[in-house]
């Protein structure tokens, strides 16, 4: 993996964890990393209280009384303005409290004339959702030390999912919270479930009322002092599990009918003109059932605008795939739901059945997910799952990324768990296995490969052409930045490469191919000049082999007494290629560091360095074959990480001479790789 880490904090797809940058800080940084110094927050909430109360009928209130003192300018910049999401055809939100109080003793209300109500900006150019909205209340006038006190009320009625309901909620760890009060007002019929940390077990329960109008009431109330902030672990789970659906199962089923009501999903293709012409065009002149629904997918993904709400925004509720088709826009989750309807369109084989099976499965939810209580909470993410009848191939989608290759998903859900959403799925009921696990194989090799083309001049100025092609996970990362960016910032994007793999300098020009041709690699070109990056008028200069860091996982942690040792994760096999061709102004001379050559089973490396007149070359391959490396060759594996990184750490060494013109001395011969251990 090439040193894309930077890159790729600014993008919104999740990265694994592993084939990280070998650059790390020093023992002094990490110290200080480890135990930072303690400084005051921007703002202090000196009390959070939150109070729920559910029906039956699923409709609930919400209030949240709010105390924050202001300490810095910081504190009022994040307080300056506070937004409310919500869907205006479920919910409603009130804000009857907003109070200033100075230091001096004055105070100030905040008047109606703040609070405004647009559409969330995601869905401005979409009318469809327009009831996607979000109350923001401007408040004017704070300054550090002043204390700010708010109530918000959100009112639930007739959501798409009632009579159920759900909540998670996760008491506050971070220090911001000096006191937190919580309560549930939870009704006896019909039953929630509830599941409470037995770290935060509740300090009052009550029981209220007989029978059907019985209630139970549940009240926390936690201080933190603090010297104790920050020092509670961060809980996996949410503190507070709330839900009215009975398994997983029936949510499964639950949500099938919301997002395709039956007399959506049974309808058939033939009273939906539309949807049949719009597949029968697209599919003319694929030959197979696979070729069909790739060129549909490709139709749904880049034809169809994504429109990038949180999962859930519209309470899971779908629109009918005739309206997504002609407004040309859609959520992950109409996406779907076109895609579905497209998809079995073509898939009919005459008899009245379908050779294919496609179903919304939701991702992201931690590890553990299926053995925790129902609800839809967890997940961030929809894909599709689909399933062909003609071979029993499984394919995964993500149409709202728009530039995703056919069969490839994002690395942070590879191998994870999905939730299957659908009422069944051919020869067995979903209601009995609703758990899909999803492939963490990709549909190509994945490969990198970056090219070099640079020179040094005269007077000290780098001047180099870089080539980026990808295959695999960096490819997805680059592809969605360039896609989502305009074309006038795709220099910014460059420049934001260039420094996460270590080049340092102005970008010039960029160009890229087409974000959308997701068939073949996807290519970055730049142009990157630096001045000044040699001194001349030293006799010796030494500089690196100019290539992007190649990237392995850390060693291993030490393990906790008693805990398993874990094994190394390498993460997608990958190939990496990287080749630097540089050339020296006349009078130079350079002498090249000697080549390394390392394998293993579960990885290989090799290196290049020459000098040939005036042209430098350098090459390093890389090559993980293997997922893990078991955690028994820990020591194995330090041994292959120390070559890597005592390869890369080699420089070359150049001199010039001093009366222009002269003869250079002759050029070292090519270097040989030298085996390692």
């Amino acid at each position: 993996m090439l040193l894309l880490s930077a890159f790729a904090m600014g993008i919104a797809i999740g990265q694994q964890p592993v084939q990280k940058p070998l650059e790390k800080p020093s023992e002094k940084k990490v110290e200080e990393a480890d135990a930072p110094e303690k400084t005051e927050n921007p703002a202090q909430i000196e009390l959070l209280e939150t109070r729920y109360r559910f029906e039956g009928n699923g409709d609930s209130r919400k209030e949240i009384h709010t105390r924050v003192r202001i300490n810095s300018e910081l504190g009022v910049r994040q307080f300056a303005r506070l937004n409310f999401d919500y869907n205006r055809s479920f919910q409603s939100i009130e804000i009857p409290l907003v109070h200033i109080t100075h230091p001096g003793g004055g105070t100030a209300d905040i008047l109606p004339s703040a609070l405004t109500d647009p559409p969330n900006p995601a869905v401005v150019n979409a009318p469809a959702y327009q009831d996607v909205r979000v109350k923001s209340l401007r408040i004017l006038g704070l300054a550090p030390g002043d204390n700010l006190e708010y109530r918000v009320v959100t009112i639930v009625t007739h959501h798409p999912l009632a009579p159920d309901f759900w909540l998670d909620h996760s008491f506050d760890r971070t220090g911001v919270v000096s006191q937190e009060l919580f309560e549930l007002d939870l009704p006896a019929s019909p039953k929630p479930r509830i599941q409470i940390n037995p770290a935060m077990p509740a300090t009052i329960m009550e029981n209220s009322g007989q029978g059907e109008a019985g209630r139970s009431t549940y009240r926390w109330r936690r201080a933190v002092a603090g010297d104790n902030r920050d020092k509670e672990p961060k809980a996996r789970t949410p503190d507070v599990i709330v839900t009215t659906f009975s398994d997983w199962e029936s949510l499964s089923v639950r949500l099938a009918e919301s997002l395709q009501p039956l007399k959506a999903q049974s309808e058939s293709p033939v009273k939906l003109p539309e949807i049949v012409q719009q597949a029968k065009a697209l599919s003319r002149n694929a030959r197979s059932l696979r070729e069909k629904v790739e060129t549909i997918y490709g139709f749904v993904s880049e034809k169809v605008s994504t429109i990038d709400l949180p999962l859930g925004s519209t309470g899971f509720a779908g629109r009918p795939p005739a309206d997504i088709l002609a407004s040309l826009y859609a959520t992950a989750e109409d996406k779907f739901v076109l895609f579905d309807t497209l998809a079995r369109s073509v898939a009919d084989d005459g008899v009245g059945g379908s050779r294919l099976f496609a179903g919304a499965e939701l991702a992201g939810a931690e590890e553990g997910i299926a053995d925790e209580p129902p609800r839809p909470a967890p997940f961030t993410h929809l894909l599709i799952g689909m399933a062909l009848g003609e071979d029993n191939s499984v394919y995964w989608l993500d149409p709202s990324l728009e530039v995703a290759p056919f069969n490839m998903v994002a690395p942070s859900y590879r191998g994870k768990a999905a939730f299957f959403i659908a009422r069944k799925v051919p020869n067995r009921d979903v209601a009995g296995e609703p758990w899909e696990t999803i492939t963490d194989k990709l549909p190509f090799a994945a490969s990198q490969n970056v090219s070099i083309d640079t020179s040094i001049g005269a007077d000290g100025k780098l001047a180099a052409k870089v080539k980026y092609i990808l295959r695999g996970d960096n490819e997805l990362l680059l592809r969605v930045a360039f896609h989502q960016s305009p074309k006038d910032k795709w220099k910014d994007l460059a420049q934001l490469l260039s420094l996460s793999d270590g080049f340092r300098g102005q970008v010039t020009s960029v160009t890229a191919s087409d974000p959308y041709a997701t068939k073949e690699p996807f290519t970055v070109e730049y142009e990157i000049t630096q001045a000044k990056f040699v001194d001349w008028s030293k006799k010796v200069v030494r500089i690196p082999a100019l290539l992007p860091q190649l990237g392995l996982p850390d060693p291993p942690a030490k393990p906790a007494p008693g805990a398993a040792k874990a094994p190394i994760e390498l993460g997608t096999p990958l190939e990496v290629e990287t080749r630097m061709t540089l050339h020296l102004p006349p009078g130079t001379t350079a002498a090249a560091p000697t080549g390394t050559a390392v394998q293993r089973d579960y990885a290989t490396f090799a290196s290049q360095y020459s000098v040939k007149g005036l042209t430098v070359t350098a090459s390093r391959h890389i090559n993980f074959l293997l997922r893990q490396v078991p955690a028994e060759r820990a020591a194995d594996y330090n041994s292959f990480l120390r070559a890597v990184l005592g390869d890369q750490a080699q420089d070359f060494t150049l001199e010039r001479e001093s009366t222009p013109g002269s003869a250079a001395k002759p050029a070292s011969s090519q270097a040989s790789p030298k085996p390692k251990p």
